[in-house]
Parts: structure tokens; C-alpha cells; sequence
């Protein structure tokens, strides 16, 4: 016997409803419901453009007029002409509203770390919500370009090097490699994109410029997030980049231990080529010409 899967989806879609109070008028106590309270949110987190907000809350304009009239109402909100562009309106929190973003933010930090002490295996059970969140969030997953030595993308670079330790048959040291200097990953000379999930990190590829021809390095996507296509996104945007930097040529190394990656640069248009450094880790070279 096996459990219908439709079945067992909508348990999850019942259990995730209660357990955010999203049918409650009065979401987390605070006195207005769930809707409000995420435009709310989203404003306190720093998207102030109207319809930023709308898009990113998937709300329709009729309904989205009404929630912010409802917060204007309350004193928590005040909308404006954007100075930059009349025709956009921009929105900010009112000192009242700051005060209710923080206490929101307070009691779903409380709640959630609630959830997890409860459970015995909390690892296990983020790893299933990061899983479920990549899914439904896919379309809303953006590409930022970065300082590689910035906080979101050490952390992909952490999770990248940790990965490859445990993958390759005699374990990986940075040190060891031909790791490229971060300025070499920085406009106008490279790029170095990350690619975020509602605000967290899931995905890297860098950009390294050189004088006959670039390299792409160090992609990473979180195992979450793979399945989705998200790794020929990033190289196709590494490639645009390269092209607007004004290179003609990239290549690319990488090992046997990562037969996934090596198919999908034989399918989308790389081409093997020997050896071009002297790195020791990788077994495969490529190249692709723009």
C-alpha cells in the first residue's frame, strides 16, 4: 500500500495553514490578518516600491490598494510619488509601524525557533522546508552580482568547498587549487552572481577575467534548490556577463567526481579541450566560444 500523493500534499498544505495562522483574523495576536501583516512585513524588509511589493506578494492591484489603505489607516504606513520616477508610488513605515514590524518579526523568530526545539531531528526538518521553499519559489529566485568576499557569498563558496571535500576521493583543500583573487571576480575584470531564494542564498558561479580568455568558477547550488534548472541558468548568465565585459572565449575545469556538471557543459555547448592549467584536482577542461 502506498499513500495517495495528492493525499499527503494537502495534508502539508493544512498542517503549514494552521501552523502560520493563515486563516486567523488576527495574525500572531496582533490584531489584523495575515495579509496585512506580510505587506507589512515586506516594507519593513526594504521593499518600499508599491509594485515591487505587489509582485513579490503575488497580490492582485485591487487587493493590494486595500491593504495599504488599511495600514495608512492604522498610522503604520505612508505611501508617496517615488522622487525618482512620478508615476511609481514608494511606501515607508511610520515610526508605529516600525515598532509593529519589529514586534512581528520578534514573535515569528519566537515561534520558529519554538517549532524546531520541538522537534528531534531539526536539521532534518529544514532541510525539507528549504526543499519545499525552493519549489514553490523557483520563479521568484533572482541573480544578484556580488562582492565574492561579501557574507552571501562566503557562505556559497563555505558550502561549495565543504561539498567538494566530501565528494572528491582524496578530499579537497582550497589552498591547493588555483582559487581566483576576489578582484579577479569583480567588475570590470569578472563577475561573481548569487543566486537568492526570498532573501537567502542558493546558488554561486564566478566570473574570472583574463587576458585571452575568461573562466567560469566555482559554481554551487544548494541541494535544495537542484532539479530546477538552476545551475544553467547561472552559467547562461555568467556567459551574458562575459559578453558584455568583452570576452569572446571562456573555459572552465572540472572533476570526475561531479559527473552531473560534466553532462550538462556537454549538452549546452561546451567543448572538451585538454589540459590549460596546472591545477591538481580537475580531470575535465572546456571551453565555449561567445
Amino acid at each position: 500500500m502506498s499513500l495517495d500523493p495528492v493525499a499527503r500534499f494537502r495534508r502539508f498544505s493544512r498542517a503549514v495553514t494552521s501552523e502560520v495562522g493563515a486563516l486567523d483574523t488576527s495574525f500572531l495576536g496582533r490584531g489584523r490578518p495575515l495579509g496585512s501583516a506580510r505587506v507589512l512585513n515586506a516594507i519593513g524588509h526594504g521593499r518600499t516600491d508599491i509594485a515591487e511589493v505587489r509582485d513579490y506578494l503575488g497580490l492582485d492591484s485591487g487587493l493590494m490598494s486595500r491593504l495599504l489603505r488599511g495600514l495608512e489607516d492604522e498610522g503604520l504606513i505612508e505611501t508617496r510619488p517615488d522622487p525618482a520616477d512620478g508615476r511609481r508610488r514608494i511606501a515607508a513605515l511610520t515610526q508605529a509601524g516600525q515598532r509593529e514590524f519589529e514586534a512581528y518579526e520578534d514573535i515569528s523568530n519566537t515561534r520558529a525557533k519554538a517549532l524546531l526545539s520541538r522537534h528531534p531531528h531539526p536539521e532534518a526538518l529544514l532541510a525539507a522546508m528549504d526543499l519545499v521553499a525552493s519549489a514553490l519559489g523557483r520563479d521568484r529566485i533572482v541573480f544578484e552580482e556580488v562582492d565574492p568576499r561579501s557574507e552571501p557569498a562566503r557562505y556559497c563558496l563555505g558550502e561549495y568547498y565543504a561539498e567538494l571535500a566530501r565528494r572528491f576521493e582524496n578530499g579537497f583543500e582550497v589552498s591547493l587549487s588555483r582559487d581566483p583573487d576576489a578582484n579577479d571576480m569583480i567588475r570590470p575584470r569578472g563577475s561573481f552572481l548569487v543566486a537568492f531564494s526570498d532573501g537567502l542564498p542558493i546558488g554561486c558561479v564566478g566570473l574570472k577575467g583574463g587576458i585571452d580568455y575568461a573562466e567560469a568558477k566555482r559554481l554551487w547550488v544548494a541541494p535544495s534548490a537542484r532539479g530546477l534548472g538552476l545551475a544553467k541558468r547561472l552559467m547562461a548568465a555568467t556567459e551574458d556577463a562575459a559578453r558584455e565585459l568583452g570576452h569572446t572565449i571562456i573555459r572552465l575545469d572540472t572533476n570526475r567526481a561531479l559527473p552531473e556538471a560534466i553532462a550538462m557543459y556537454r549538452k549546452s555547448g561546451w567543448t572538451e579541450i585538454d589540459r590549460y592549467n596546472d591545477d591538481p584536482y580537475p580531470d575535465f577542461f572546456f571551453e565555449k566560444r561567445l
